[in-house]
Protein backbone atom coordinates (compact mmCIF):
# COMPACT_ATOMS: atom_id res chain seq x y z
CA UNK A 1 0.00 0.00 0.00
CA UNK A 2 1.67 3.16 -1.30
CA UNK A 3 0.11 6.51 0.57
CA UNK A 4 1.20 9.73 -0.51
CA UNK A 5 4.17 12.30 1.31
CA UNK A 6 1.28 14.47 2.14
CA UNK A 7 -0.53 11.53 4.61
CA UNK A 8 2.44 11.63 6.82
CA UNK A 9 2.76 15.48 6.91
CA UNK A 10 -0.70 15.59 7.33
CA UNK A 11 -0.68 12.96 10.10
CA UNK A 12 2.50 15.31 11.88
CA UNK A 13 0.08 18.42 11.53
CA UNK A 14 -2.86 16.53 13.51
CA UNK A 15 -0.67 15.14 15.77
CA UNK A 16 1.08 18.59 16.93
CA UNK A 17 -2.26 20.16 16.82
CA UNK A 18 -3.07 18.31 19.79
CA UNK A 19 -0.35 20.59 21.71
CA UNK A 20 -1.41 23.76 20.59
CA UNK A 21 -3.41 25.91 22.55
CA UNK A 22 -4.84 28.03 19.69
CA UNK A 23 -4.90 28.28 16.12
CA UNK A 24 -1.59 27.48 13.83
CA UNK A 25 -0.94 29.18 11.04
CA UNK A 26 -0.32 27.03 8.05
CA UNK A 27 3.79 28.28 7.90
CA UNK A 28 4.14 27.70 11.46
CA UNK A 29 3.57 23.96 11.08
CA UNK A 30 5.60 23.85 7.73
CA UNK A 31 8.70 25.49 9.87
CA UNK A 32 8.18 23.43 12.90
CA UNK A 33 8.20 20.67 9.83
CA UNK A 34 10.88 22.20 8.00
CA UNK A 35 8.45 21.06 4.78
CA UNK A 36 7.30 23.36 2.05
CA UNK A 37 4.72 26.02 3.44
CA UNK A 38 2.36 25.70 0.44
CA UNK A 39 2.42 22.20 -0.16
CA UNK A 40 1.53 21.97 3.39
CA UNK A 41 -0.86 24.44 2.64
CA UNK A 42 -2.83 21.92 0.57
CA UNK A 43 -3.08 18.98 2.61
CA UNK A 44 -4.47 21.27 5.55
CA UNK A 45 -7.08 22.10 2.89
CA UNK A 46 -7.84 18.65 2.40
CA UNK A 47 -8.29 18.37 5.86
CA UNK A 48 -10.66 21.23 6.29
CA UNK A 49 -12.77 19.71 3.37
CA UNK A 50 -13.04 16.66 5.36
CA UNK A 51 -14.18 18.31 8.43
CA UNK A 52 -10.82 17.40 10.35
CA UNK A 53 -9.66 20.53 11.11
CA UNK A 54 -10.99 24.67 11.00
CA UNK A 55 -9.27 27.48 9.24
CA UNK A 56 -9.73 30.45 11.45
CA UNK A 57 -9.30 33.76 9.98
CA UNK A 58 -8.18 37.06 11.32
CA UNK A 59 -4.71 38.09 12.77
CA UNK A 60 -4.40 35.44 15.17
CA UNK A 61 -5.92 33.15 12.69
CA UNK A 62 -4.07 29.21 11.25
CA UNK A 63 -5.70 25.92 11.97
CA UNK A 64 -7.95 23.91 14.70
CA UNK A 65 -9.14 20.45 15.37
CA UNK A 66 -12.35 20.31 14.64
CA UNK A 67 -13.06 17.99 17.78
CA UNK A 68 -11.19 15.83 20.62
CA UNK A 69 -8.23 14.11 19.12
CA UNK A 70 -9.72 11.08 20.18
CA UNK A 71 -12.34 11.67 17.58
CA UNK A 72 -10.12 11.88 14.63
CA UNK A 73 -8.70 8.25 12.94
CA UNK A 74 -5.33 7.65 11.27
CA UNK A 75 -8.37 6.68 8.43
CA UNK A 76 -9.97 9.99 8.50
CA UNK A 77 -6.60 11.77 7.64
CA UNK A 78 -5.73 9.03 5.34
CA UNK A 79 -9.54 9.07 3.51
CA UNK A 80 -8.84 13.39 3.89
CA UNK A 81 -5.51 13.19 1.87
CA UNK A 82 -5.75 10.68 -0.49
CA UNK A 83 -9.28 10.25 -1.12
CA UNK A 84 -11.49 6.89 -0.08
CA UNK A 85 -11.56 4.34 -3.06
CA UNK A 86 -9.92 1.62 -2.30
CA UNK A 87 -6.18 0.80 -3.13
CA UNK A 88 -7.02 -2.38 -5.44
CA UNK A 89 -9.49 -2.03 -8.33
CA UNK A 90 -10.48 -5.45 -9.71
CA UNK A 91 -10.48 -5.00 -13.76
CA UNK A 92 -12.09 -8.68 -14.12
CA UNK A 93 -8.45 -9.49 -16.37
CA UNK A 94 -10.19 -12.71 -16.16
CA UNK A 95 -12.56 -11.61 -18.87
CA UNK A 96 -9.62 -11.08 -21.29
CA UNK A 97 -7.34 -12.79 -23.36
CA UNK A 98 -8.15 -15.90 -25.40
CA UNK A 99 -9.31 -18.16 -22.92
CA UNK A 100 -11.50 -15.54 -21.51
CA UNK A 101 -14.24 -16.38 -18.85
CA UNK A 102 -17.64 -15.06 -19.77
CA UNK A 103 -19.46 -12.62 -17.66
CA UNK A 104 -21.82 -15.22 -16.65
CA UNK A 105 -19.29 -17.41 -15.15
CA UNK A 106 -18.47 -14.13 -13.45
CA UNK A 107 -20.92 -13.99 -11.31
CA UNK A 108 -18.74 -13.01 -7.74
CA UNK A 109 -15.40 -12.05 -7.40
CA UNK A 110 -12.38 -13.74 -8.06
CA UNK A 111 -10.12 -14.86 -5.34
CA UNK A 112 -7.77 -12.49 -6.15
CA UNK A 113 -9.95 -9.61 -5.75
CA UNK A 114 -11.88 -11.39 -2.49
CA UNK A 115 -7.81 -11.51 -1.12
CA UNK A 116 -7.20 -7.61 -1.80
CA UNK A 117 -10.43 -6.84 -0.81
CA UNK A 118 -9.88 -8.78 2.83
CA UNK A 119 -6.48 -7.37 3.16
CA UNK A 120 -7.67 -3.92 2.19
CA UNK A 121 -10.61 -3.95 4.74
CA UNK A 122 -7.57 -5.38 7.39
CA UNK A 123 -6.07 -2.00 6.43
CA UNK A 124 -8.55 -0.01 7.83
CA UNK A 125 -9.37 -1.32 10.26
CA UNK A 126 -6.35 -1.21 11.85
CA UNK A 127 -5.92 2.62 10.52
CA UNK A 128 -9.44 3.23 12.17
CA UNK A 129 -8.04 1.60 15.71
CA UNK A 130 -5.63 4.37 16.21
CA UNK A 131 -6.81 8.03 16.78
CA UNK A 132 -4.64 11.42 16.48
CA UNK A 133 -4.88 11.09 20.39
CA UNK A 134 -3.02 7.80 20.26
CA UNK A 135 -0.30 9.39 17.88
CA UNK A 136 0.03 12.17 20.57
CA UNK A 137 0.29 9.94 23.02
CA UNK A 138 2.92 7.71 21.54
CA UNK A 139 4.79 10.60 21.05
CA UNK A 140 5.10 11.44 24.84
CA UNK A 141 6.03 7.91 25.04
CA UNK A 142 8.55 7.34 22.81
CA UNK A 143 10.65 11.21 23.78
CA UNK A 144 9.33 11.92 26.99
CA UNK A 145 6.48 14.11 28.56
CA UNK A 146 8.50 17.36 27.80
CA UNK A 147 7.90 16.44 23.89
CA UNK A 148 4.42 17.89 23.43
CA UNK A 149 4.64 20.56 26.19
CA UNK A 150 7.42 22.17 24.11
CA UNK A 151 5.70 21.56 20.98
CA UNK A 152 2.58 23.41 21.92
CA UNK A 153 5.04 26.09 23.63
CA UNK A 154 7.10 26.79 20.32
CA UNK A 155 3.34 26.67 18.43
CA UNK A 156 1.91 29.57 20.85
CA UNK A 157 5.27 31.90 20.40
CA UNK A 158 5.72 33.21 17.12
CA UNK A 159 9.21 34.63 16.18
CA UNK A 160 9.70 38.21 16.90
CA UNK A 161 8.97 40.28 13.59
CA UNK A 162 11.84 41.55 11.36
CA UNK A 163 13.08 44.49 12.13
Amino acid sequence: MKLSGGVEWALHCCTVLTAATDPVPAARLAELHDVSASYLAKQLQALSRAGLVDSVQGKAGGYVLTRAADRITVLDVVQAVDGPQPAFTCTEIRQRGPLAAPPEACSRPCAISRAMATAEAAWRDALRAISIADLAASVTGDYGPATMTGIGTWLSHPPPAAP
